[in-house]
Order: structure tokens, then sequence, then C-alpha cells
């Protein structure tokens, strides 16, 4: 070896040979051996104790960081008392598996130390010892018994500690054992409250909830001019969020989805992170019922849950205070406009008292000002109208859950793309939803526009199945006409005082204040209007509302209005959110006179405040009322039209996000074609027509295929999943020009449609879960250039080398490099995480 160690070792052992034989022969274990004994047993070749030393460079390496010249080290006073300490060793009471568990260091300070060692021999001793019990240590650890001894043993310790904590949570109730065992009851509690959809239109004993899962389809949202994405995608990557969208665009029932997630209840899964946390789903029109938002131990009594007196005390802010919620707050829009200040205040004192929580809030678009929760970390979204594939898929889960012909479901769908009035009503799932359950029942003669469309409706459910008329409850009887007025009077009131629902005992007034006592008790006519209207629902106990969202109260309120002659009460709440699905029935069902009288009220008068906020809101609302009001005179269009051409084309997102909520066709009649527009205008106005996604806005995007802005045209190319994929390809992607542009292909149609027309060199594949060997069949061999995977690259099936097929590829973007190596990549190709 030709250390030093060595060396004093060699010189040691010459000059003081009877050392190890001393130290050896004293002590002996039960067997007659000691624990060097032991250890030198196993060791071959070993005949002394320090040999063990020798064949150990950290032992030699020790001995020659003294720096002490061997013949020195030779004559410390190391006799057999000095290295008693050593064998001590064999006078501890512990096994190998309690030794090697103290480690060398503190195994060798439980050695006894000999006196009257000089102070080289003590400089000496200290390191020497915990070295070599290093070495015993490691040499007990590497025995064919320990292994088996260890785990005896530590199964022994886990049992008697399992033992001991089931004894101490047993004498010690824990909080947080109790909160878990309350979260499971309240996971099914989420499951049975909120999973389940209300299908409009059946009868005949045909139940009218169905799983949530059935018929849902996954919405859309966009932030500022990005594209819309997948409303789970989007809420993936944002932890506060104000989510917009227009009445019955699906803003409750994507609140109930998540809340479903959630608690692990949906068969698709939720946004990444939403899964395990805890939801409290607060529709603010039920919150603030009692005045004063509350407080979080206060959550499940607002909802008037019925676990809400079975919650730990505390539950709700341990919950919260750990970041582990998930807070849906829902209708803004709902609730009085003097108490939206209140609740923006209660909601930012919850945000920072319980900052890592997961945060959705829900309003029509014009409820609150943009950026309404901005400072404190809440990031803007808007629900996006229905793409044309996803009217298909409604209509399609709808017939499913319903038991519906599924014939009748493909005939519905090939009607809304030739009528451009259906496609308007279907890019709403509420509507979409009600044309489902008219088409069913009606042998496929649709409504047309949207008053024959809620009138259809009312005679469905109103009227159900001739074996339903006049059906009695509790001894009441009533016709279609006395039910109609009665739900009138409820919508009208709730209206009037800025309500969503009412006390049974006010509707119980309304009842007796409308009827007397020619119908029998009102208690046993409400059940009636509860049991049979299939418009009113009993949301808790002793409180009832409409269903759908208050669709039908619009509507019903809006007729109320007209019958009484309040024309004067709907234009001054024209303002008002909650009040402008009323004025827009209100014009559908008028007369000429009406509708002339209620549009021309809605314009403001000229001067200073023309153009105010709330002035461009009215005017836009007397916009969106064109398309209903075939009887208004000409003059008042032409005002109308006037008053909004200043507004358009949109130049800002907010113009954006209020076309859009205009809806077709009165903002596609207002967009105007490319020429003479900014290349950032341009881009606003194909924000709004694609994203209105009616058939009816193809003529305009053709004309800005060639547009030279590559951001107009990538917009078209993305938009293309929000069409038709044939009409869509015919019409825009035939003649987009291609000059730096990726052709985006959402799934294999769309590659289909491209092989089609040509392929095309550069090509975007959006669909993550894209299969190499269907990009090999579909795209063009000796075309392609450049080839865009957002989801990522993956080998062929097969382990081939597919990118190889493609002799002219020359750029592949991901989102993440590969390794360079990656022998399935061609050598010539450049990969990148931006496309040029």
């Amino acid at each position: 070896m030709g250390t030093s160690g060595e060396a004093f070792l060699r010189d040691f052992h010459a000059l003081r040979p009877a050392v190890t034989s001393e130290v050896m022969a004293a002590g002996r274990d039960a067997d007659g051996r000691s624990s060097y004994e032991l250890v030198r047993d196993e060791v071959a070749g070993a005949e002394r104790v320090l040999d063990l030393g020798c064949g150990d460079g950290h032992l030699l390496d020790l001995l020659a960081a003294t720096g002490r010249d061997p013949k020195h080290l030779a004559g410390v006073d190391l006799s057999t008392a000095s290295l008693a300490a050593l064998y001590g060793l064999g006078d501890l009471d512990m096994d190998d598996v309690q030794a090697v568990r103290l480690g060398a260091a503190a195994l060798a300070a439980r050695l006894p130390r000999p006196a009257g060692l000089s102070g080289d021999a003590r400089a000496l001793l200290e390191p020497l010892l915990t070295a070599v019990c290093a070495h015993v240590l490691e040499f007990f650890a590497s025995r064919s018994t320990f292994a088996n001894r260890t785990l005896v043993e530590q199964s022994r310790d886990l049992a008697g500690l399992a033992a001991d904590t089931a004894l101490l949570l047993e004498r010690t109730p824990s909080p947080l054992a109790e909160d878990a065992r309350f979260e499971q009851r309240y996971a099914e509690h989420i499951g049975n409250r909120h999973g389940e959809l209300t299908i409009l239109g059946l009868g005949g004993g045909v139940s009218r909830e169905w799983p949530l899962e059935a018929a849902y389809v996954p919405l859309e949202a966009a932030s500022g001019v990005e594209p819309p994405a997948p409303v789970a995608q989007a809420l993936a990557v944002r932890e506060r969020v104000v989510l917009r969208g227009s009445a019955g665009a699906g803003k409750t029932t994507l609140l109930q989805w998540l809340a479903l997630a959630a608690v692990g209840r949906g068969e698709r899964p939720g946004p990444p992170g939403l899964y395990g946390r805890v939801p409290f789903l607060l529709p603010l029109r039920r919150v603030l019922a009692a005045g004063a938002p509350p407080t979080p131990d206060r959550f499940l009594h607002a909802v008037r849950s019925s676990l809400a007196g079975a919650q730990p005390d505390g539950w709700a802010d341990r919950v919260l205070s750990a970041g582990r919620g998930l807070l849906l707050v829902d209708g803004v829009d709902e609730i009085p406009a003097e108490a939206r200040e209140t609740t923006r205040r209660w909601l930012r004192e919850l945000v920072r008292d319980f900052p890592d929580n997961r945060w959705v809030v829900t309003a029509r678009p014009s409820a609150v000002r943009d950026e309404w929760l901005a400072d404190v970390g809440f990031h803007e979204l808007s629900l996006v109208p229905l793409a044309t594939g996803d009217v298909r898929e409604l209509i399609s889960r709808w017939h499913a859950a319903a038991g519906a012909d599924p014939a009748a479901g493909r005939a519905l769908y090939e009607a809304v793309l030739a009528n451009p009035a259906l496609a308007q009503l279907a890019v709403h799932p509420l509507l979409c939803a009600l044309l489902c359950a008219l088409n069913s029942t009606r042998d496929g003669r649709m409504p047309s526009v949207r008053r024959e469309l809620y009138d259809a409706a009312l005679g469905l459910l109103l009227e159900r199945r001739d074996e339903e008329r006049g059906v009695s409850v509790a001894g009441v009887s009533l016709d279609r006409d006395t039910r109609l007025g009665l739900l009138q009077r409820f919508a009208h009131w709730m209206t009037r005082n800025h309500q969503s629902e009412m006390a049974a005992s006010d509707a119980v007034r309304q009842i007796r204040r409308a009827l007397g006592d020619t119908a029998g008790e009102p208690e046993a006519v409400l059940e009636h209007l509860l049991s049979r209207s299939g418009l009113l629902r009993e949301s808790t106990p002793g409180v009832v509302h409409f269903a759908t969202h208050g669709s039908f109260q619009h509507f019903l309120a809006a007729r109320a209005a007209l019958e009484e002659g309040d024309l004067p009460m709907l234009l001054v709440n024209a303002h008002r959110p909650q009040w402008e699905d009323v004025v827009r029935m209100a014009v559908a069902l008028g007369g000429p006179t009406e509708q002339t009288r209620l549009v021309e009220g809605l314009l403001p008068a000229d001067g200073d405040g023309r153009h105010s906020p709330t002035a461009v809101r009215r005017g836009l609302l007397a916009a969106s009322c064109l398309p209903d009001a075939a009887g208004l005179d000409d003059d008042a269009r032409r005002r109308v039209l006037e008053f909004t051409a200043p507004l358009v084309p949109p130049r800002d997102k907010r113009a954006v996000r209020t076309l859009i909520d205009l809806g077709t066709p009165t903002a596609l009649a207002l967009l105007p074609g490319p020429e003479g527009l900014p290349d950032e205008v341009a881009l606003n106005v194909v924000l709004v027509a694609t994203r209105l996604g009616s058939e009816a806005a193809l003529p305009l995007l053709a004309r800005y295929r060639a547009h030279p802005s590559l951001a107009v045209r990538r917009q078209l190319a993305w938009s293309w999943y929000r069409f038709d994929t044939d009409r869509y390809a015919e019409e825009v992607i035939s003649g987009l020009g291609g000059d730096g542009l990726y052709f985006t292909a959402h799934h294999t149609e769309h590659l289909r449609a491209l092989r089609a027309l040509g392929g095309r060199p550069r090509v975007q594949v959006a669909d993550p879960d894209y299969r190499p060997s269907e990009l090999l069949e579909l795209l063009d061999r000796d075309r392609l250039t450049a080839l865009w995977l957002p989801g990522g690259y993956r080998p062929a099936e097969d382990g081939g080398r597919w990118l190889h097929r493609f002799p002219r590829l020359t750029t592949l973007v991901l989102p993440e490099r590969p390794p360079a190596d990656d022998p399935t990549l061609p050598d010539h190709l450049t990969v990148t995480d931006r496309p040029d």
C-alpha cells in the first residue's frame, strides 16, 4: 500500500507485538469469542485486530493525517489499558441493529475512556475510536442476517407507533380526522346536489333530471384578443378568474361541473390542480338573501346546505387557511347594483385573508366594469358562443340523455346549418337545449325567432302531454292561461324587486290576490305550479325560482310588463344588466307601437351625455333588439344604426366583447369589410365574426382571406374548428394567403380537408392526441416544409422514424426540444420552440 499509515502499523506491531494478543485475550462473549474475534473470523487473512485497518484506506488516511513520524508514534503509550476502550464494545448492552442505528460517532462516545493517557495518545484515540466504530458498523450492516433483523425491528417499531397513534387519536379527538370524515360526506353531498341537469321538454312520466356529465358540453373562453381555449385549459393557468357570459351561456352549469371535478365525481377531468380541493358553490342571489355576505363558517348555511349543521367547528377556516378551497361565486349580475360594491369588498377581503385558494366569479358581460377585481389578481375571461362542432355535440348528447331518436338529432343539426335564424339561437347552450326539446315533439317544425321559440317552449312545458291537461293536485285544477298568468305575476314581482327567487309566502300572497278563493287554497295552487308547470322550482324549502337561469323569468316578466302597460318602468331600468333581457323580450313580444316606443326610448338624446357609458350601453341594447323588431318603423331603425356606427368597427377589447354579446345577426350587420382598416381593427373584426360562430359570418370572413396581416390570417386559420369543416374549407381556407402562415388542423377532418385542397407547406396540428400514422397518411409529404406540434413530439407507434418520410421538412416547432442525439429526428431538421 505504501502509505505512512501502513508503515506506522508495521513498526507499531514490530515494537509491541503483545498488544494485540493481550487485547484479544481479554473478555469473551457468551460463545467464548470477543467482539473483535467475531469480526476477525469473518475477514479472510486477518490474524490481529489492527490488521483489519491495514486494508482500509480511510483508517490509514486518518493515521497519516496526524503528520507524526511512524517511529515516534510507535513510542506512544498505547498499552493494553489504552486499547481497552475498543474492547469495551463487548460490554455494551445492545445488539448490532441498535448499534448501527446509533451511528459511528454516537457509538464511540459510549465507549469508556481509560485514564492516564498522554496528550498524543488522547489526540490519536478519539478519531481512531470513531473510525474503527465506523468499520465495525459497516461490517455489521453487511452481514446476511442484518437485513432480516432490521426488517423485524422496523416492523415492531411501526406496529408500536401505529398502536400508540391510534390510542392517541382515540383519547384526543383530532379536528383533522373529523374534517376528513366530514369531507367524505361533503363530497357525496356535492355530487348529489350539483350532479344533475334539467332536460327540458320531457313528459309522460319521464324523469327530467339527468346526470350533468351525460349532457354537458365543455365550453370555451377567451382572454382579450387571444384565441379561445377550452375552459379547463384557461382555468388551469389562472388561479383567480372573473368569468363573463351572456344569459344561457352556461356559466352556472360550468361551475357545477367544476365542483364535481374537484370532488372526483365527474367522468372527465377538470383543470389540473383542481381535484382534491373543497368546492364552495355560492350563488350570490341566495348568499346575500339575508343581507351581509357570510363569513366562511356560514358558507353552507348561506346556501342552505343540509350539511351546514354537521360541519366541524372551524372546518371552513382550516380548509381556506390551508389553500385547499375552490370558491365558485355565481351571478354578480343577479344581485342589485347597489350590492355589488359590497360584494367586491367582501371578495377582496376573502382573497387577502385566504390567498392560496382557487376562485371563479361569474357575471354578465356588462354587469361590472373591466378589471373589477384586478387589484387582487383576478384575470378576465369571457365565455364564447358554441362553435358549430359544439352545437352538434350538444344536440347529440341531449338526444342520447333524453332517449330520443338519434336521427332526429342529426336532422336538427342539418336544420341549424341551413337556417341562420336557428343558428343564431343554437350557439347559446340553453336555447340549443330548447331547440332539442321542441324538435323532439314538433316533428321537426322549428321556430325561427326567439319569441316563437319561447312561446313554443311555454306551450310544451305548460301543457305537457294531452294526458297531463287538467290534472289536479290536492283538488286544484288550472288551465293553461291561469297557470301562465300566475307565473307572469311571479316573474314581474321578482324583476320589480331585483330578485331571482321569492319566498313561498310571497308567492302565496300573489296567488291570493290574483285568484281569491276560486281555485282552492293558495298553498295548494303553489304546489300545483311546482309539480306541473315545468318552469317553477323550489330551490330550498320555502324558496321558489324559475328554472333555466332566469330566462323564462325574463320572458314572462316582459309579457306581464306589456299587459300592464309598464313600458316606462322598462325604460327607466334598461341600463341595469338584469333588465336587459326583459327589455329585449318586450320588444320581441310587442306590436309595432310598443316596439317603436321602446327602441326610441333606449336611444340617448343629443347632448354631452350622448356617449357616456350608460348611453352607449342603452344604444347597443337598442341595436340588439333589431332582429326581433319586425314592426319597427324605418326611421327608428335608421337612428339606431346611425348611433351604433361610431362604435364599429371595434377598436378595443371592450368593443369586441360588447359586439360578441350582441350576437348575430345584429353584430354581423354592423361589421365592415377590410378596406381601409388598420391591421389591429381588422383583427378585432375577425375576432368578433369568428367568435359568433355562425355560418352567416362566412361571407364576411371570406373578404379577409387575403389580408396582408399575418395576425388576421392566423385568426382565420385557427378559428376553423368553430364552423362546419367543409364549408369553412371551401369559403375561407381555400383562399387564405399562406405566406408565413401555419394552417391549423384541430382534428383529422381538418387534415383530410387540407389534403383535398392540395396540402399546405406549413401545418399546425393542434390535437395533442395526434397519431404519427395519421399524419403520415394525411399530410402532403412532398409539400410539407414546416410542422408545428404544440402537444409535443412522439415517436411512431411502430418505433419507426416517421419524420424521415417527409423529404422537404426542414422545421419542427415543439414546446420542448428533444435530446440532440434523438435518432428518430432527421439530421437536417431545425427544431425550435417558436414558429417563425
